[in-house]
């Protein structure tokens, strides 16, 4: 952040110094509870101590929010004659703590509009400080300030725009008590709010250090009156109505003028009206009194050139002369003027303007593609990707870089492109006008050089695909345009266009019909693969990955160029169902399991499938490493999300023609999650992890750059294929789905415990603090969940009295008399095995039989239950939700219990996708057990009517809430309603 040096009338904001400011962050209660707000600023003096109002306009309270105050606020409603001043509970936050609530506001699914106002008008605010637009000032009552400026007519207009939008309730905090009523003028309360936000970021614990005192840079209020004389001086340069510009003239430049002619350049000095722009003069017009401008305009235009003057030196004769009408510039002022001069004169609010035949500005790109000797693949790479083999001749394999593309600079004056000759023409001129093709054109010769130095070099195909992709790169830290040509062209083309491709076909050997869905996935998978490209094929849960990869392997079998063995991947509990679906699918090709201790790959044949767990691939990697496979395919590659992890490292060292990863959810958390999965389809294309972070992953994460989501969309979409149940067209034939949320009071017994651990809990946790901290919370929220599940479970006892403790088991008890009655089948999810072998028990005494999946069920033990659930022989099945909630296909369930919630949307969802997926025939009801009036009721209420924010802040679970404060944590798990 900026803080002048010293009090001078034109302030050097480049002797200033920076320092780190971070905004207090707010947890996602406040945003989401106050987001649903009315919001209206409060204005102060000074603006630092603005306040943000949050009210509902039925009159109800608003959500206490532990860094505000509760107080009445007066606004301005309809009632039965006209308008009325109404006072309303409402919450006030200091400006600083209401950024964070304001700047994501609008991310909030139902945010009313006054708060998605304020939030646009707080990222406006923020992105004026980021560009440096703070001014020092004082108030009316002498208080140092920072204000929002100075602001160029683009900024002004920017704000008019964004003013002329408020809403009502966004200002409608009445002026004063009087009558009629006024409210507040929309531009002049924005304005207030800007210069609020500006007088606020500067002021960090470090500012009055970096600042050499307290005035501005402590928060404390400071009156300084002493300082308004430079400081309204400052404030006259940008708060009048004149600005100042440099037009540049060429006197006597001639078409057919000699090369070596001496030019002779002038600065014209031009006034410009703020409030009129239409109302421009040449200084020396103004000063004979033939304008519209008067004496004031010249004082104030005297003032901007002296603070011009001191930014660029050059202009310093103006000031002592009688009539600041125009200077002569020498060639090095004049190739300054056309770098580092304009951008500091551009910081003083100054324009140059040059002549328009004269003016040329130097770009520069780069074409990536084949060599220029190759460009005839233009017309076999449109058959790259037909099918298999074609791909072959045409193009490189894009996992190995075994063909280095050119990467070739272009470079342009306006609209001609540049030949080298051309460019060491103007930069062995080395001045700034220069005679090319028979015209005068003005160049910076730094930057001439500069573009001289870039030499054209070798990429690897990978990375030239990334840049087609997305249409640029970054070289030396700048981004650079790209043109692809030659095949990589038409790749990029047919990539961009995957419906545009003929399709091959369903496979001779395939024993089914593919859905269409599942044909153009099949298309898609086949193309990608034939060019040595991976993909991630990212369908919903149920919708048919498995068959679709099976009748991948078949077509991949019908070339030479690309069969071979392909290895499956998966968790243990998949490897019976996928070596089902082959045999059902698929008869007569070969399948193994590599598992167990008698595995073994010798003997494999090309168009064999080989099964294997996540676990054994990490053992044995080596062994894997030697096979020549045709392709690689990971399952539930969400397994493979961290890159780090073991069973990451040692995936990546199978090498194979194709990779191929199937995940229902390839972001859960955030986007490197994405990277690591891509990089391991397509090494390289995303680049190394912290660039990719750097680059995409925080602009996209934090909604900052929407030009980094684009360019990432463009780069990521043909790798990723990503169909939903509920896209048109996909799934018709599924049944509906009933979800339902039931809600079950606690006994007394659940009730005394949970205050007893609530009590003694966070007691120790307002003691604690780091690690430490956060153990606790966990401990806490884990054990007010066993606690909701049944004493027992919670007590840890080793002989239970299961009947009459929970409220959740007797619901339980129901439900499953309904079910049971029906002839209907059940799946019970938990998370907790012990709660899991409890109900086991405890149906085993009503009589009700029961299978249980957990994590130590062995591979064949898992296979055999579920087969006997899916000819129904046992009618309920219980499974821990880490080890059955992905991958098995249980249609033979019509109810999905969630006896207690994973605190991830994604997971229970993946968890319900076992009943609730292709070959389901009838409706599916859904039913999550919730403990009201507990720390599960008000999560609930967040996955329920939050679910955008449920998506964003709790996909990592319990973790997220760790970073509660004392009394938001109480607030949280606080029991209300007691016992039944």
């Amino acid at each position: 952040m900026l803080y002048p040096r010293r009090p001078d009338p034109v302030v050097k904001f480049e002797e200033c110094v920076i320092v780190e400011h971070r905004i207090p962050a707010a947890t996602p209660v406040e945003i989401a509870e106050l987001a649903r707000c009315c919001a209206v600023f409060v204005p102060a003096d000074p603006p630092r101590t603005s306040r943000v109002a949050f009210w509902c306009p039925e009159g109800d309270s608003p959500p206490a929010v532990a860094s505000g105050s509760a107080e009445d606020l007066t606004v301005v409603l309809p009632g039965e004659e006209g308008v009325e001043r109404v006072a309303v509970p409402a919450v006030l936050l200091p400006v600083r703590a209401a950024l964070p609530v304001l700047t994501r506001a609008r991310a909030v699914a139902g945010a009313h509009r006054s708060a998605s106002f304020w939030s646009a008008a707080a990222v406006l605010a923020l992105q004026f400080a980021a560009r440096g637009l703070l001014l020092p000032g004082l108030t009316p009552g002498d208080h140092d300030a920072w204000r929002a400026g100075p602001l160029r007519a683009q900024d002004m207009e920017r704000v008019r725009e964004l003013a002329a939008a408020m809403p009502p309730e966004a200002h409608a905090t009445p002026l004063d008590d009087v009558e009629p009523l006024r409210l507040p003028d929309p531009e002049r309360l924005l304005r207030a709010f800007l210069d609020a936000v500006a007088d606020g970021l500067p002021r960090s614990p470090a500012a009055p250090l970096a600042a050499g005192g307290p005035v501005f840079a402590a928060p404390e209020p400071r009156r300084v009156p002493q300082h308004r004389a430079w400081l309204d001086d400052v404030a006259a340069v940008h708060d009048s109505d004149v600005r100042i510009s440099l037009r540049v003239e060429v006197p006597g430049l001639e078409p057919d003028a000699p090369e070596d002619a001496r030019m002779v350049f002038r600065a014209v000095l031009q006034l410009h009206g703020v409030s009129d722009p239409a109302l421009v003069a040449d200084a020396a017009d103004a000063w004979s009194g033939s304008t519209g401008f008067g004496p004031r305009a010249r004082m104030d235009a005297l003032l901007a050139l002296r603070r011009a003057a001191r930014v660029w030196t050059p202009l310093a004769p103006l000031l002592s002369a009688a009539v600041p009408d125009a200077v002569e510039l020498a060639d090095d002022e004049i190739t300054e003027l056309l770098g580092e001069g304009a951008r500091s004169l551009a910081s003083a609010g100054v324009d140059v303007h040059w002549p328009k035949g004269l003016s040329r500005k130097l770009t520069t790109g780069a074409v990536i593609g084949p060599p220029a000797d190759t460009d005839g693949a233009d017309d076999t790479a449109g058959k790259a990707g037909g099918g298999p083999g074609k791909a072959g001749s045409d193009t490189p394999s894009f996992l190995s870089a075994n063909a280095m593309l050119a990467f070739d600079w272009w470079f342009a004056l306006g609209d001609q492109q540049l030949t080298r000759a051309e460019l060491d023409q103007l930069a062995e001129a080395n001045r700034p006008v220069v005679r090319l093709r028979d015209q005068w054109v003005l160049v910076d010769p730094q930057e001439v050089r500069r573009a001289r130095a870039r030499q054209d070099r070798k990429v690897t195909p990978i990375d030239a695909l990334s840049a087609a992709l997305t249409g640029s790169t970054e070289v030396d830290g700048r981004r650079v345009d790209v043109r692809p040509t030659g095949w990589l062209a038409a790749l990029r083309e047919r990539l961009a266009d995957p419906e545009g491709q003929e399709p091959v076909g369903q496979p001779a050997a395939l024993d089914a019909t593919l859905r269409d869905y599942q044909a153009r996935g099949l298309n898609w998978l086949a193309r990608m693969t034939s060019l040595g490209l991976g993909g991630c094929l990212a369908d919903d849960m149920g919708l048919g990955k498995t068959i679709t990869l099976i009748a991948l392997h078949l077509h991949r079998q019908t070339a030479e160029s690309t069969a071979g063995p392909s290895l499956v991947v998966c968790p243990a509990s998949l490897m019976g169902n996928w070596q089902r679906e082959i045999e059902k699918f698929a008869p007569g090709t070969p399948v193994r399991r590599f598992h167990g201790s008698r595995r073994s790959l010798e003997g494999l044949s090309d168009g064999e499938f080989v099964l294997t767990t996540y676990g054994t691939m990490r053992l044995d990697a080596l062994r894997m490493a030697e096979v020549p496979w045709g392709m690689v395919v990971a399952d539930e590659a969400q397994h493979v999300k961290n890159p780090y992890s073991a069973t990451a490292r040692a995936l990546r060292t199978i090498g194979a023609r194709a990779r191929v990863a199937l995940t229902g959810t390839p972001v859960e958390n955030n986007l490197s999650e994405l990277w690591a999965i891509l990089d391991w389809t397509t090494p390289g294309l995303l680049g190394p992890l912290g660039a990719f972070r750097t680059r995409y992953a925080q602009a996209v994460e934090g909604g900052l750059d929407p030009a980094a989501a684009e360019r990432l969309a463009r780069l990521v979409g043909p790798f990723l294929l990503r169909r939903r149940k509920s896209d048109p067209g996909i799934a018709p034939e599924l049944p509906p789905k009933t979800e339902t949320d039931r809600a079950v009071a606690l006994t007394t017994e659940q009730a005394g415990l949970y205050e007893a651990v609530v009590r003694e809990t966070l007691a120790e946790i307002s003691e604690a603090d780091g690690v430490a901290r956060r153990g606790l919370v966990m401990k806490l929220l884990t054990g007010l969940k066993q606690i909701c599940n049944h004493p027992a479970q919670f007590l840890k006892e080793a002989q239970p009295r299961i009947p009459g403790r929970s409220g959740k088991l007797e619901l339980l008890d129901e439900l499953l008399d309904t079910i049971l009655s029906e002839d209907a089948s059940v799946l019970v999810f938990t998370q907790y095995v012990q709660m899991a072998r409890l109900i086991e028990r405890h149906l085993a005494t009503r009589g009700v039989p029961t299978l249980f999946l957990h994590g130590g069920t062995p591979v064949t033990e898992r296979e055999a239950m579920v087969e006997r659930f899916q000819e129904g022989e046992i009618p309920v099945f219980l499974l821990s939700l880490k080890a059955a909630g992905t991958g098995l296909n249980l249609t033979r369930a019509e109810h999905v219990v969630h006896y207690d919630r994973w605190w991830n949307p994604a997971v229970e969802a993946q968890a319900t996708d076992r009943a609730y997926r292709i070959g389901q025939s009838r409706p599916v009801q859904v039913h999550r057990l919730i403990a009201e009036g507990t720390v599960e009721d008000r999560i609930a209420d967040m996955l329920r009517h939050k679910q955008q924010l449920a998506d964003a802040v709790l996909g990592s679970g319990e973790a997220t809430l760790t970073e509660l404060t004392d009394a938001e944590l109480a607030d949280l798990v606080e029991l209300r309603g007691g016992a039944r």
